[in-house]
């Protein structure tokens, strides 16, 4: 099983394997396979069909998070804390505490960069065990003005360098990079000691991360350019709900092998 430990020795030597999951069963397809399972709270758009991550709330997460665990038991589990939830020190650490007491989750994920280093270090200073996230933020989407590519500037490309360095100084085990130049997280993952995970960032980051409905097929309705789609779900489990429906009304099912 990895842990903390494990994953941050990875650096520069073993890319890091990171799924998203949301419930026991696709958790205990995962577990001992990749080396990181997130509970993120991208379900909020592949399953909820909301427009953004931001109504996710700390109970759904919990909720989905123990699932996962009682899938995964071998597996590092991150539960991604939710929009609101960690605006101050104080929060912060009430919530993250929740998240301890009532899941079996290793470790939990915040976003930002600089800004919410004094957060991350007052978490890692109570034994929770942080995964930081720079670069572009789903939960800054509003904010921002819509989902945009980070490090095209110096400016921005100083920032980004900065935030990272904060982040791992503030005591995080590991570091998301997501939506950023691929020589950027690039110069990031060279540039400070602990692991980074890429998401439509480059080949050159110490790992990598999709969601699992996103990679398999099953969300239809949009597909990044930094999605690769190793299955069609989607098309597969429509096909063989056409054929279950097809059997029920020509009563080929049950057949008599599925009948006591």
């Amino acid at each position: 099983m990895q842990t903390i430990s494990s994953i941050k020795k990875s650096k520069s030597k073993t890319p890091i394997v990171m799924m998203t999951a949301y419930d026991a069963l696709f958790a205990s397809l995962f577990d001992t396979k990749v080396d990181i399972i997130l509970v993120g709270d991208s379900l909020n758009m592949s399953f909820n069909a909301k427009a953004d991550t931001l109504s996710a709330t700390l109970e759904i997460m919990i909720y989905h998070t123990k699932a996962v665990c009682q899938g995964a038991k071998d597996t590092l589990i991150v539960c991604d804390m939710p929009f609101g939830t960690y605006t101050n020190k104080k929060m912060a650490l009430k919530n993250a505490s929740k998240i301890y007491r009532e899941t079996n989750a290793h470790a939990v994920k915040i976003e930002g960069g600089s800004e919410r280093a004094h957060i991350i270090k007052t978490l890692t200073s109570n034994s929770i065990a942080v995964m930081g996230h720079i670069g572009l933020m789903p939960q800054f989407v509003r904010r921002d003005g819509g989902y945009k590519i980070r490090g095209k500037d110096e400016k921005d490309i100083k920032q980004l360098m900065l935030d990272a360095k904060a982040i791992e100084e503030a005591g995080a085990f590991c570091l998301v990079i997501e939506g950023v130049k691929a020589e950027v997280a690039k110069e990031i993952t060279k540039s400070i000691n602990i692991p980074t995970i890429g998401i439509g960032s480059g080949v050159n980051t110490d790992g990598q991360v999709l969601v699992w409905s996103d990679a398999f097929g099953f969300f239809k309705e949009f597909k990044p350019k930094f999605v690769k789609k190793y299955l069609n779900g989607a098309e597969l489990v429509e096909a063989a709900v056409e054929r279950y429906c097809d059997e029920v009304k020509t009563k080929k099912f049950p057949a008599q092998e599925h009948t006591y």
